[in-house]
């Protein structure tokens, strides 16, 4: 009975909101701490090397462990940041991208925005997407960029999610707003002269789903998905 009384508690309206608002409120906490850590870095890093930057699942990638079983001369730094939309990242450029003056790019930014509580609207995620393509032609001319397609994920395996949560981070969040997305995305790519790159071969089950036994809920990936990205990656690294 006391699990049932704090299941209909947790189903309140305005407990639901001021849980949300405690969880945004860690996240931005989280979003500055990163940044704060990322500026202290780049006083340290070589110029002229390879970055990787976007969101968690960018963050997320182990490259750091997985760039020893390359065969490239260049060091790979990541510059991802959990929970970041195309709105943070144009606040967080420097931090992110310039400071570092790479000279290759591999940017995954936007499955935040295709997944926000507050409502999904596609205009407003490529008009940001071209801000970020304009900054970065911009201030580093001589840059080479690969954009890279959205993942997939699996909204239909049970990871033992509660269905609150489940209907949260999937109400907007699905295969067809990213595959749509990914679409206008890759032109939104080739106006700016930069490259489209699809590295996820070997990720979907027969359904187009993200394989189960490569994610941790269905939207983030464990290190032995990011080993077939990476395989699939080394063609442009």
């Amino acid at each position: 009975m006391a699990q049932e009384g704090v299941m209909e508690l947790m189903q309140k309206p305005e407990i639901k909101k001021a849980m949300q608002t405690m969880m945004l409120n860690y996240f931005q906490q989280q979003k500055e701490n990163t940044l704060k850590r990322y500026k202290m870095l780049n006083r340290h890093v070589k110029k002229g090397q390879v970055l990787f930057v976007g969101s968690s699942l960018m963050e997320l990638f182990p490259i750091n462990e997985m760039q020893h079983t390359l065969d490239i001369d260049n060091i790979i730094y990541n510059r991802g940041i959990s929970a970041i939309t195309t709105d943070d990242l144009l606040k967080a450029m420097n931090e992110c991208i310039f400071d570092l003056e790479p000279s290759k790019i591999f940017i995954n930014i936007g499955s935040n925005d295709i997944g926000r509580p507050e409502g999904y609207k596609k205009e407003n995620l490529i008009a940001n997407y071209n801000k970020i393509m304009e900054e970065i032609k911009e201030n580093l001319p001589g840059c080479e960029v690969c954009v890279m397609a959205y993942y997939p994920i699996n909204a239909k395996a049970d990871f033992g999610l509660d269905k609150s949560m489940k209907d949260m981070m999937f109400a907007t969040r699905t295969n067809l707003n990213i595959l749509e997305a990914n679409v206008t995305v890759e032109e939104l790519a080739k106006k700016h002269g930069f490259k489209f790159i699809t590295v996820n071969q070997g990720l979907t089950d027969d359904e187009g789903n993200l394989k189960t036994e490569f994610s941790m809920e269905g939207l983030h990936l464990w290190p032995n998905a990011y080993s077939i990205i990476l395989e699939n990656m080394k063609e442009y690294l």
